[in-house]
């Protein structure tokens, strides 16, 4: 029973087996504790995984090398590599001398954790302390050395297997071309490749293919054509995975003839391509704007005995798509649809945000119901961007159906719905329909986005409704704190010209005196100095001293040119001696 839930996340169950098997004092020993050890740790349980240990003490059970390598190998897959060592440490002075596996595992840890150094001594620190390092030590080493494209060291590592008895064969040099080829080191792969062969070494198709695999990633199909020959010369026949990552690095750069070339050079070898080389092909043509053309061609797979897959009409979808083809992109999904495959709800909404911004929101619909009509999963964000399509073209009614369809379909609309709901309502004057929905938008317990804020207040400012604004702001404010929103009230009030009511909500802003607020009360200065009102932006400088925020010093002095003009002699010159009072700095002083 334990063996089986070791295997799984299940450590509760795991638990109470052994607490049975020690109530009913059936025998037990370190292998039942591991088996315990190992289901925490598969559930992720790093300290109830350790003190399985100290369990195993109250129960009289010595820990052994078994349960020990469990333990190391938790810490190290839990990423505690220094834990780790000091465990290894540990027992050593319990008597418990480490083995090879203790090792590999710390070896494992510290490349995990980029610490190569130290894992190249950890390798000598075992020879010193008597046990020898097996292939998988190197091994172990040389994977994160190809990864890191550091041949030298894997070089004189390979020289230091050969030194310690345990020669390189075809298994290690197999490695070493899978290692470097996967990370893109193409070169490096093709050296340890000849090396290998002048050593007399078989290397198989696995090799080569891993060989032209990383050519092809890296656009250099000269190179991979060549080995692709030098393999048939060879008698080892190129399988369809490395001819179709030939076609794929072909079509990746353009070189289509090449391509299709190659899918000749397959069947003539006998090897027949398959989805993912037909895939590999109309993804080339998609990328040059030939989606017609793919698209013919995945109508007749079924003549030429190939079978698309989901991503194979998804790639001829994009092409469409990309090519503002949303008509025939809709039609790649429908017949997706017929052949079982469903499209993502990502690709769902790249299409009806396509149609929403080709301002086609109803095709977006009849689009939308169309896939979920055929059984696909429809989500909210599907239908906001139809809302929002609808909300762009002015069509509020639509929007407002599509919205009640939600609440049928049951699907619950988000905090951006509403927002683009509201923004539309906003937009057409419907003041009290937007403000009965962000409420009914609190009350679902939904938090307004800082989007929200701007949304509702550009709508109701725009409007001059200022009294429902303020009135909706403290229940908004309520439910979801926004420092800056009387802020951006005044400065959007300013926007739209109306500055008494901006002027009304200043005492809000200044109440905590900050830097943002006295970015608000410049724009409200500037906005009466362009509007011809000198005393009123003189009005909010003063204010502005009262809470000890300082006004801008250039702004100061247009105030003070035009309370001059207008002849407000009284006002004229006051805010300089605010300004010599707090400290003007001397050269502002000469500016002035």
């Amino acid at each position: 029973m334990l063996v089986l839930l070791s295997r799984t996340r299940l450590h509760d169950p795991a638990r109470r087996v052994m607490r049975l098997m020690i109530r009913r004092g059936m025998p037990r020993g370190t292998r039942q504790f591991a088996h315990l050890m190992l289901s925490y740790s598969r559930a992720g349980k790093l300290r109830s995984a350790m003190r399985v240990l100290q369990l195993m003490q109250k129960d009289g059970c010595a820990p052994d090398i078994c349960i020990c390598n469990m333990a190391v190998n938790v810490l190290v897959v839990a990423g505690r590599i220094d834990k780790a060592l000091e465990f290894a440490e540990r027992m050593r002075r319990v008597g418990v001398d480490p083995d090879v596996v203790t090792y590999n595992c710390l070896i494992k840890g510290l490349c995990g954790a980029r610490r190569i150094v130290d894992a190249l001594e950890m390798i000598s620190s075992m020879l010193q302390n008597g046990c020898l390092p097996d292939k998988i030590s190197y091994f172990t080493v040389m994977s994160f050395l190809c990864k890191e494209k550091r041949v030298a060291d894997v070089q004189n590592l390979l020289e230091r297997m050969s030194d310690a008895g345990i020669f390189p064969d075809q298994v290690t040099y197999n490695m070493l071309i899978h290692g470097l080829a996967k990370h893109g080191h193409a070169d490096e792969a093709l050296s340890f490749l000849r090396e290998s062969e002048g050593k007399r070494f078989r290397v198989d198709e696995v090799g080569y293919s891993a060989t032209v695999h990383s050519f092809c990633l890296n656009g250099r199909m000269a190179e991979a054509k060549e080995i692709i020959g030098e393999m048939i010369s060879k008698g080892c026949r190129p399988d369809v995975v490395t001819y179709s990552a030939v076609v794929d690095g072909f079509c990746r750069i353009g070189e289509l003839d090449q391509a299709r070339k190659m899918m000749k050079h397959m069947y003539k070898n006998g090897c027949k391509p398959n989805t993912v080389t037909h895939t590999a092909l109309l993804n080339g043509l998609c990328k040059v704007g030939k989606s017609s053309e793919a698209w013919e061609l995945l109508n007749k797979s079924e003549e030429e005995w190939w079978t698309p897959s989901a991503i194979t009409y998804s790639v001829v979808m994009h092409g469409f798509r990309r090519e503002g083809k949303l008509k025939e992109s809709c039609d790649v999904v429908m017949q997706m649809l017929q052949k079982g495959f469903f499209p993502t709800t990502v690709e769902i909404n790249l299409l009806i945000h396509a149609l929403c911004n080709e301002r086609k929101p109803a095709d977006a619909k009849d689009f939308m119901e169309q896939c979920q009509s055929k059984g696909c999963f429809i989500n909210v964000v599907n239908f906001t961007t139809v809302i929002h399509g609808f909300s762009r073209q002015g069509d509020l009614e639509s929007a407002l159906s599509l919205l009640d369809d939600m609440y049928l379909t049951n699907r619950h609309p988000d905090v951006v719905t509403y927002t683009v709901v509201v923004d539309a309502l906003g937009r057409k004057g419907k003041m009290k329909e937007a403000t009965s929905l962000v409420e009914k938008m609190l009350n679902r317990g939904l938090h307004p986005t800082p989007v929200t804020y701007r949304t509702v207040i550009h709508r109701y400012c725009e409007k001059g409704a200022v009294e429902d604004l303020l009135n909706l702001l403290d229940k908004m404010l309520a439910k979801e704190g926004f420092s800056s929103a009387y802020n951006q009230v005044i400065e959007k009030l300013c926007a739209f010209g109306k500055l008494s009511e901006a002027n009304n909500l200043l005492s809000k802003v200044l109440r905590t005196a900050s830097k943002r607020d006295a970015q608000t009360c410049h724009i409200l200065m500037d906005s009466f100095l362009n509007r011809g009102l000198p005393l009123q932006s003189y009005n909010v400088a003063c204010r502005m001293f009262q809470r000890n925020l300082i006004p801008d010093l250039k702004l100061c002095q247009k105030v003070d040119s035009q309370l001059a003009l207008a002849g407000e002699k009284q006002a004229a010159g006051k805010l300089i001696i605010k300004f010599v009072e707090r400290g003007i700095p001397e050269q502002e002083k000469q500016d002035y």
